[in-house]
């Protein structure tokens, strides 16, 4: 299927309805709170409803490399988490002609667990000569249920202290899988960015990491990053943007080296392109940037 980006765009919306959103999706603000917030804001005849259901993902729509894709292999791998919930499982993506061990890269979802959006960014990995794995945190309590709403309300049944444990199986699981070479990344989005910096901070071998827009570790964890970091922002994003400020000074005074990208006019969740808070140019720029990072560091 051809990719093909919603057709509205951040820009199509009043900031405030964007705020709200954001609240939304971050379980400070339900549903009909929602609606009713951003009612206020509805012109010309749309509704709150409207508004939501414009926001909302199109996956189908937005997908970039098919499951089905011949160019890669794919298959569900479970794995050991004895210190977590027991076991996890997750989507494996690898190019299906690869010749000699490949760098492997861990994806981390954003706050709905793995939905089809997180897949589609591991097959894009593969097509870049990765393996990437993508978990589910959301496998304990039945995995995603294919319903963003129900996404959200699974996630916050879940104890924290666990599924980060789980993330950190995920991470040994994949360095020792069949084909690897046993470099390690790790790329995540919104929460998942902020899993990216945790394995940063837990995970001493770990060669590469890029949160994009996810909380910041706490600042006395900081001195034991040893991965180059690559650190991606929204300007419209206050909520994610207020960690960035003692973030920094604890990477300065820990002499870790990063390089942080904040992207003018962008708002949280700019490189999902299953929503209309999709920034094409700045969402092929920090690909890009993730790429050559992955590259520089993660290759033989």
């Amino acid at each position: 299927m051809a990719h093909e980006p919603p057709r509205q765009t951040a820009a199509d919306f009043h900031p405030e309805v964007l705020r709200l959103f954001d609240q939304y999706v971050h379980g400070q603000l339900d549903r009909r709170g929602f609606i009713d917030g951003a009612a206020r804001f509805a012109v010309g005849g749309t509704t709150g409803a409207a508004l939501l259901a414009a926001l909302s993902p199109r996956f189908a729509q937005a997908q970039q490399v098919p499951a089905g894709d011949a160019r890669i292999r794919t298959e569900t791998v479970e794995f050991d988490s004895p210190r977590g919930y027991g076991k996890g499982r997750g989507y494996l993506a690898r190019p299906a002609g690869a010749s000699g061990p490949l760098p492997t890269v861990l994806v981390v979802h954003e706050n709905r667990g793995l939905n089809p959006h997180i897949e589609d960014v591991a097959r894009r990995l593969a097509l870049e000569n990765f393996i990437a794995f993508a978990p589910d945190a959301l496998f304990p309590l039945g995995g995603y249920p294919g319903d963003e709403d129900k996404a959200r309300e699974l996630f916050g049944k879940l104890d924290q202290s666990k599924t980060q444990e789980d993330f950190i199986a995920a991470s040994n699981h994949l360095k020792t899988v069949d084909g690897g070479n046993g470099r390690l990344g790790v790329v995540g989005f919104c929460y998942g960015g902020g899993i990216a910096n945790f394995l940063a901070t837990r995970l001493p071998e770990l060669g590469a990491a890029v949160p994009f827009y996810g909380m910041a570790p706490p600042a006395d964890q900081v001195p034991k990053i040893k991965a180059a970091l690559l650190i991606v922002y929204a300007e419209n994003d206050e909520r994610i943007n207020a960690s960035w400020p003692g973030y920094e000074a604890a990477l300065k005074a820990a002499n870790v080296p990063f390089n942080a990208m904040k992207y003018p006019g962008t708002q949280h969740g700019f490189h999902n392109d299953t929503t209309p808070r999709y920034d094409k140019a700045a969402a092929q720029q920090a690909w890009a940037r993730t790429l050559e990072l992955f590259n520089r560091t993660l290759r033989a």
